[in-house]
């Protein structure tokens, strides 16, 4: 590695890139953002092309393996990418962020040696002082410690984001052990930040032009923060708080454990206007003997209790779930009765996955591990059952005139993309000066992921 040196904050910037693939969920997405924030006093700036990148920032997934390799396949581009700038005399730092970072920490190196730093998901406010060592010209570096501080107290103020949504992490870590989930070893405990802290950041956000928020949390609807009395402020508080901002016109959340699903919380939906009626409320399995398995501490019928109560809140509400299927151990009858369950929820949305052993985590080592080839037919029946749901919620918006946040220009001249309340994408034609604005749409199509429509007059 050469011995160029970064611009120090205050100095003139040198034009340095920095190229960022994201991997995975909306958390990891706004850990990039965080991350390019904390480099621009460096002098670095966001390029779309790896070939340009002084830096090369992977911000990875673990939750299951076809993640994780995905990276590794990534480092072997990165690898030539480097080799290539290297014969134009050019140096490039790589790094790897993120959860593979912190499941695997020095293992990445010795696979990829390519890598000059690896950190894990709570170390982002030491990125500059990292790479000023690893530009130094020292061993590879690997930082996955959970400091004691708090990351978000040492990150920069965030920057003026691109689009009228933005995510804003407010809970991070879970205290839930599934048997499958890597999370808690990954992500640490579960930690939730000051409602000052979180309210400052969303004032920002919507001063800079952003109008929906959507707050995050590995489990999100845990958040127990502190708040200005001292006292710690449940979700539903921190919403209601967060609802006051003007200018702000739309609130969600993600993602959400069934057993962290208070009464406040979903009479928020009931009595918060700006609190969309969109809910992602895991499922995982519709039978309780996996559902204990996996140590989910709910059974299938406290699920469906569970959405009746969210339904008599907010009637139109659409709910989406996460589903596993060959869950170690399960038999055709117990998959069944996940169909079962899909069948009475008519889920708007789904995320559905076959099981994946996540090394570390207890299921990996359950005996009963369900053959690939099952669980991929599995996975295709529960697909099409969830595909029929989904087409059959965008339908009956047909006809009806959604409120549509548009956020930026779609692929044929003269159309704008947005979201409806129901986090549909909404195509119409409009002007580009609408961009930013919540306008009334009239849906005349709708198709396997998306509705189209007619603005109405304003």
């Amino acid at each position: 590695m050469s011995s160029n040196s970064v611009t120090a904050p205050g100095e003139e910037p040198q034009g340095r890139k920095v190229f960022i693939k994201t991997f995975g969920c909306q958390m990891n997405a706004y850990d990039s953002e965080r991350m390019a924030e904390a480099l621009a006093p460096l002098g670095y700036v966001e390029t779309a092309a790896m070939a340009d990148a002084d830096i090369i920032l992977l911000n990875t997934c673990h939750i299951r393996d076809k993640a994780a390799e995905k990276v590794y396949s990534e480092l072997g581009r990165v690898r030539e990418a480097k080799a290539s700038r290297r014969q134009r005399n050019l140096d490039t730092l790589v790094a790897v962020a993120g959860c593979v970072a912190q499941a695997e920490g020095a293992e990445i190196i010795d696979r990829a040696p390519v890598v000059d730093l690896v950190i894990g998901p709570q170390s982002y406010q030491k990125l500059p002082q990292l790479i000023r060592s690893a530009r130094s010209g020292r061993r590879p570096i690997v930082e996955t410690e959970f400091p004691e501080d708090s990351k978000f107290a040492d990150l920069p103020p965030r920057r003026a984001p691109q689009r009228a949504s933005a995510f804003l992490t407010v809970q991070e870590g879970c205290n839930k052990f599934c048997t499958f989930c890597v999370v808690p070893y990954t992500r640490g405990s579960e930690f939730s930040r000051p409602v000052a802290e979180i309210e400052t950041e969303a004032r920002r956000l919507v001063e800079q032009g952003v109008r929906e928020i959507t707050l995050l949390g590995q489990n999100v609807n845990a958040y127990h923060g502190q708040g200005a009395d001292g006292s710690a402020w449940t979700l539903a508080r921190l919403i209601a708080r967060l609802a006051k901002i003007d200018g702000l016109e739309r609130l969600r959340y993600t993602t959400n454990h069934p057993r962290d699903m208070s009464e406040d919380l979903i009479a928020a939906h009931r009595d918060v206007p700006k609190l969309m009626p969109y809910l992602h409320l895991a499922l995982q399995s519709g039978a309780d003997r996996i559902l204990a398995a996996m140590n989910r501490k709910h059974t299938a019928a406290d699920y469906l209790r569970l959405v009746q109560r969210i339904r008599a809140a907010r009637p139109d509400i659409a709910l989406s779930t996460d589903i596993i299927v060959g869950f170690p151990g399960e038999t055709e009858a117990e998959f069944e009765a996940t169909l079962r369950v899909v069948e009475q929820v008519g889920f708007a949305q789904a995320f559905s996955f076959k099981y994946s052993p996540r090394p570390g985590t207890p299921a990996a080592t359950m005996t009963g591990q369900i053959p690939p080839a099952v669980a991929a037919e599995r996975l295709a029946r529960l697909q099409a059952v969830l595909d029929a749901h989904q087409a059959r919620f965008n339908r009956a918006c047909i006809g009806r005139t959604l409120p549509v946040l548009f956020e930026k220009k779609g692929r044929r001249a003269g159309q704008l993309v947005g979201r409806s309340p129901y986090l549909q994408a909404v195509h119409a034609a409009a002007n580009e000066a609408m961009i930013g604005r919540v306008l009334p749409v009239e849906i005349a199509g709708a198709g396997p992921n998306s509705l189209s429509g007619t603005v109405v007059a304003d």
